[in-house]
């Protein structure tokens, strides 16, 4: 598989990984870092799963409203969401593993619709291509 790379986002972490800080390289956003109190951490910062749902999120909703347009299935409404929730736990082979739902909502549209958009919208979204046989993915439509 080819990617043609028209943009790249790069990220430095310090200190102690999921305990410390991570930047963007541009200096457009900065994080502290630190455990969920679930996983034994103090809780006082954020965490690599709620990154990963933030921008999981953000990136599907574009998608859909892109494959919305581009297949003429309808107009995404400007109040459509779609909440990110990112799961991590231990591995029965080791190691932690990743779980996303997404659940999605598009207030005035048809649920069949919408249920076509949101299908059609992992065939878009990079975060899709990338958890695709992964990470279990379940997308909910509400």
């Amino acid at each position: 598989m080819a990617i043609s790379v028209k943009y790249t986002a790069s990220a430095t972490a310090t200190g102690g990984g999921r305990d410390g800080s991570s930047a963007l390289d541009d200096g457009g956003l900065a994080v502290k870092l630190a455990p969920p109190k679930e996983l034994g951490g103090s809780g006082q910062g954020n965490n690599p799963e709620q990154l990963f749902a933030l921008g999981y999120a953000a990136c599907y909703l574009g998608a859909m409203r892109f494959v919305a347009g581009a297949e003429k299935l309808g107009a995404v409404p400007a109040d459509a969401t779609v909440r990110a929730s990112v799961g991590i736990g231990p591995r029965t082979e080791g190691g932690f593993g990743l779980s996303v739902t997404l659940e999605v909502s598009m207030p005035g549209v048809d649920r069949a619709v919408a249920e076509k958009i949101a299908e059609r919208g992992h065939f878009i979204c990079p975060y899709s291509h990338a958890t695709k046989g992964n990470i279990a993915v379940e997308t909910v439509v509400v």
